[in-house]
Parts: C-alpha cells; sequence; structure tokens
C-alpha cells in the first residue's frame, strides 16, 4: 500500500504542471457555470478586467521568487493603482481577491518547488500546524477591524516585511554544493549510491537524517544542502504573528516565516521552497473563512458569495499559476539579494502611504 502511494505521488508530482495549469481551468469553467454573478452578466463583465493578467503574473512571478505572500503585493496594487481605473474595492473585497488569487498561485509553485526537491515536509507541516489557530483568528477579526485599523496594520504590517527582507541574508545557503552531483550528472534520483535517497519522500530527490538531527538534502540537479531543524520555538513565534495578519490582510506569515527559517540556519532556497506550502495552506484556509464566515456571523462586513468580484479572479488566478510555475527557475537563475532590496523599497514606501491614507480617513 505504502508503494502504491508513493508511485502515487511520485506519478502526481512528475506531471503536476498538467494538473496545476488544469486546477484554474476548472476554477474558471465552475465561477462561469456556478458563482452567483448579475443577472444582466455578458461578454462585457467577464472580460473588463482582462488587463489584470499580465499585472498579476508579474507580481506572481517576484513575490514566489523572493518566497513571500502575493497578498503583500496584489493587496496595495487593488489599493493605491486598482482605483484609478476601475472601481474601487472595499477593504474585505480588496483582501479576499488578493487571497484567493496567491492560495492558487502558491499552490502551484510550491508543487515546483516540491518537484524540484526544496522542500522539508517535516518543517511545513509543524509550521502549518502552529500558525493555523492564528490564521482564522485574523480572518475572524477582519470582519469587525474598521477601515482606519485596517490600513494602519497593513501599513505596519509592510513596514515590518521591508525591514525583515533588508536585515535577512537571502544569499545564506543560496548557493548549495554543486560537487555533490557525480561526475556523469546523475540526478538525485537515488540511482547514484553517494546521494541520499529516502524512499518514503516523492520526487526524485533525495534526504536523509542522521542520529544527531542533521539534514542533508540533494535537490533535482544535485545540489546538496546540509542544515539542523531546531529553532522551532522561535519559528512558532514569527509564524503564529504572521499567520494572524496572514487572515487578516492577506499576508504576513510568509514574510515573518522566510526570515525565521533563515535565522535558524535553513539554507535559503529550502526555506522558499518549505514557506510556499505554510503560505499556500493558510492561504486557502483565510480564503474559506473570508467567504463563508459570513455565513456563519451575523456581525460585522463579511462577505457574501454573491458580492465577490467573480470577473476579477477569472483573470487573477490563472496569472498567479502561471507565474507560479515560473518562480522556481527565476529563483535559480537571478540574484535573489536584487529582488529582495527592490521589494523592500517597494513595502517601505506603501507603508508610509497606507500610514497617510489611516490618519486621513481618521
Amino acid at each position: 500500500m505504502a508503494s502504491t502511494t508513493d508511485e502515487l505521488v511520485e506519478t502526481f508530482l512528475r506531471y503536476q504542471l498538467l494538473f496545476v495549469l488544469t486546477a484554474p481551468v476548472v476554477f474558471v469553467a465552475g465561477v462561469f457555470l456556478a458563482a452567483p454573478t448579475p443577472a444582466d452578466a455578458a461578454a462585457g463583465y467577464w472580460l473588463e478586467y482582462w488587463w489584470l493578467l499580465p499585472v498579476f503574473m508579474l507580481g506572481a512571478t517576484i513575490v514566489n521568487t523572493v518566497g513571500i505572500s502575493g497578498s503583500a503585493l496584489f493587496v496595495p496594487f487593488l489599493i493605491f493603482l486598482f482605483p484609478l481605473v476601475a472601481q474601487p474595492l472595499s477593504p474585505s473585497e480588496i483582501v479576499l481577491v488578493g487571497l484567493v488569487s496567491e492560495s492558487f498561485g502558491l499552490s502551484s509553485s510550491a508543487l515546483a518547488f516540491v518537484r524540484y526537491g526544496l522542500v522539508d515536509r517535516k518543517l511545513a507541516l509543524t509550521l502549518v500546524g502552529g500558525g493555523l489557530p492564528f490564521v482564522v483568528g485574523g480572518a475572524l477579526a477582519s470582519f469587525v477591524i474598521p477601515e482606519t485599523v485596517f490600513y494602519a496594520l497593513l501599513g505596519l504590517a509592510l513596514l515590518a516585511a521591508s525591514y525583515l527582507l533588508f536585515s535577512a541574508d537571502l544569499g545564506h545557503g543560496d548557493h548549495a554544493d554543486d560537487d555533490s552531483a557525480d561526475a556523469d550528472g546523475t540526478a538525485a534520483d537515488g540511482g547514484n549510491a553517494d546521494l541520499p535517497n529516502d524512499a518514503a519522500k516523492p520526487g526524485p530527490a533525495g534526504v536523509e537524517t542522521d542520529a544527531d538531527g542533521v539534514v542533508t538534502r540533494v535537490d533535482n540537479d544535485g545540489n546538496e544542502y546540509t542544515y539542523e531543524r531546531s529553532g522551532y520555538l522561535e519559528r512558532f513565534g514569527n509564524y503564529s504573528v504572521g499567520g494572524a495578519f496572514q487572515g487578516l490582510a492577506g499576508f504576513g506569515i510568509g514574510e515573518l516565516g522566510i526570515i525565521s527559517m533563515l535565522r535558524t540556519d535553513v539554507p535559503v532556497r529550502i526555506a522558499i521552497g518549505t514557506n510556499h506550502i505554510v503560505v499556500a495552506v493558510t492561504a486557502v484556509i483565510a480564503s474559506l473563512v473570508h467567504v463563508f464566515g459570513g455565513a456563519f456571523v451575523d456581525f460585522g462586513h463579511a462577505l457574501s458569495l454573491q458580492n465577490i468580484p467573480w470577473n476579477m479572479v477569472v483573470f487573477t488566478v490563472p496569472a498567479t499559476v502561471i507565474g507560479g510555475q515560473i518562480a522556481p527557475y527565476v529563483s535559480t537563475a537571478v540574484d535573489t539579494s536584487t529582488i529582495k532590496s527592490g521589494v523592500g523599497v517597494l513595502f517601505a514606501i506603501i507603508a508610509v502611504a497606507l500610514f497617510g491614507m489611516a490618519a486621513g480617513i481618521a
């Protein structure tokens, strides 16, 4: 049974691109056929936001390359730039669009990182379990928080993310030991006795943990990474605070989480890959709370299925899926420190603008 399961998982990962690209097609078809859209919805309604496709594709590629939440860029874009060409959205609608879009994009990218052998499943499982209650709590709190407080907290989260991005060493472990592959370029598929391989781990990459808890991981290119999983307490602190912001504003757990893993000496590529799993799962849960939570609470400004901007997500979801698949290749070809510096500056500028909005509204 275990062997059959492993084979099925490995087959899924081998053809994950097919499944990943099919998911947004099924989503769009489901929205078109079953979503509670306006009665007069015609071709003009569905094509109104076609231009979001390239915008969100670019944003998804950037955030997935660095390993942070997509909403960290999507939410500020929907607050500041989107109203220049379209009708402004409410804070709850903005967060929901960001969460739904990043759920698909990060899930897409997470599978790509798993396939590449850059995800620590044990770390991911503990981090998701520790952060999930805070994600749900933050999502429920979003129903009652006023706009002024929302923008102020959003600015605070972005300012903290900017500081953490500048203080983090994204070059730590970025260049793995390329000599771990054999002279013939044998892939880390267990065929080479010199490369560790765990039969229980799906995909072609290998991993082993010695008696002292030292993990040796080999990716698909034969690059070797060595680290320990210690530092759970610090990571729990970061992921719990970040989880509350993830549920409230659509981002936070990715930004604080990536920093905590780097501070506990997890190599950057493993940290980014593992963080994708955590952010993807928590984004999905937060999206479900935002979408369906309103049916169970009778207070605040919870959303209902009827007022979700479906004609936006039919373009943002496919865009983030494509960007998520591009990200792993960009991360191996581009200096991540350059990207994170640019994102850090952008976050700082947006944070100042959000503080101004909060003060102006008040």
